[in-house]
């Protein structure tokens, strides 16, 4: 069988461990990633990286519970290896709280993190505002550390590399045979998806080295996240923003929000703002589809559409995207093909 050519759209988090993923998993195919930014100017180099999932409408919990555990497991593994420091991986601990009672007092993931538990009126009177809270340990990825990490993996692989915009996916047809579209917010104008609309996030990194737990509040809208080097405040979520510049009343609300939940944080230094575009859609996408014209056929395989939660997914997305290449292969090679690779 001949050298199967994959070429995958986008250099975020989704794009390059989709990528490595198939590298690792596929034998006798070369994968090469296509985008016109890569780190560290993707909208993931802006993510604080936490493993903290929120429910996709529309996809059964059992298909997303699987996600975030290999997810979940796949980092844990690098984070007890000797590669977790180049990776940026490592696990924290924190609390979760509520000013009302949640729904549902335990979520789906509750048993894939480390020590789940509701919190105790002791761990409560640090939050005197809110009236419940879960307490757990998971894991964090420090996307300056990780996204380099993970290309860095790709070319050791023998992965390749192009720096290009991809304005329509028939661009890549004569060069590669299957094409993994991972363009995140950017699949609204390659693939004319008009539900694919932006959530702007805005973050602070600041320097505030005394915070070692990380706080969340159970919105997801404020949080506090200590990274390797810097702590992530968050946030907004404004969907159908498509601003990348800062708005100074946004950074001075986020401030102000973290520092009721954290009032030593009136003390930090060395803020600088970011702001992202998180890829937001009714249904995160994860299928194929073979696409025609002219007589021509170009098996593509999407996997974008993951809003504000793709770290928590990323592996689990990774590893069912590169199974639906190994389906686009297999009738690529099937009796009915007319070329066989």
């Amino acid at each position: 069988m001949a050298t199967i050519k994959i070429g995958v759209v986008g250099a975020g988090l989704i794009g390059l461990s989709t990528a490595v993923c198939i590298s690792e998993s596929i034998p006798k195919c070369s994968v090469a990633v296509i985008a016109d930014r890569f780190t560290p100017d993707t909208t993931s180099d802006v993510a604080a990286g936490m493993l903290i999932p929120h429910a996709y409408p529309g996809i059964p919990i059992s298909r997303q519970k699987q996600w975030f555990r290999e997810t979940f497991n796949y980092l844990l593994a690098i984070s007890n290896s000797s590669e977790a420091a180049d990776a940026g991986i490592r696990l924290i601990s924190g609390w979760q709280i509520f000013r009302s009672l949640p729904t549902e007092e335990t979520p789906f993931w509750a048993d894939i993190v480390l020590g789940f538990h509701k919190m105790t009126q002791a761990e409560l009177t640090k939050f005197p505002q809110h009236v419940f809270g879960q307490g757990f340990t998971t894991l964090k990825c420090d996307s300056l550390f990780y996204l380099p990490w993970l290309m860095k993996r790709l070319k050791g692989n023998g992965g390749q590399v192009h720096i290009k915009r991809i304005e329509n996916l028939w661009e890549l047809c004569d060069t590669y045979d299957i094409v993994v579209n991972c363009s995140g917010i950017g699949s609204r104008e390659l693939m004319s998806d008009l539900t694919v609309f932006p959530i702007r996030g805005q973050v602070l990194k600041v320097q505030a080295p005394w915070i070692s737990h990380f706080i969340r509040d159970g919105n997801g809208l404020t949080y506090i996240y200590p990274g390797m080097h810097d702590v992530t405040l968050g946030g907004t979520r404004q969907k159908d923003d498509w601003r990348l510049h800062p708005d100074p009343e946004n950074s001075k609300d986020i401030l102000a929000r973290c520092c009721v939940l954290e009032p030593s944080l009136c003390r930090v230094w060395g803020i600088k703002e970011r702001v992202g575009l998180r890829p937001g859609r009714p249904e995160l996408r994860l299928q194929r589809e073979i696409l025609s014209q002219d007589g021509q056929q170009l098996p593509v395989v999407h996997n974008y559409g993951h809003s504000g939660g793709g770290f928590s997914v990323h592996w689990g997305t990774a590893i069912e995207a590169a199974q639906l290449v190994r389906d686009c292969i297999a009738e690529l090679n099937g009796p009915s093909s007319k070329a066989k690779l």
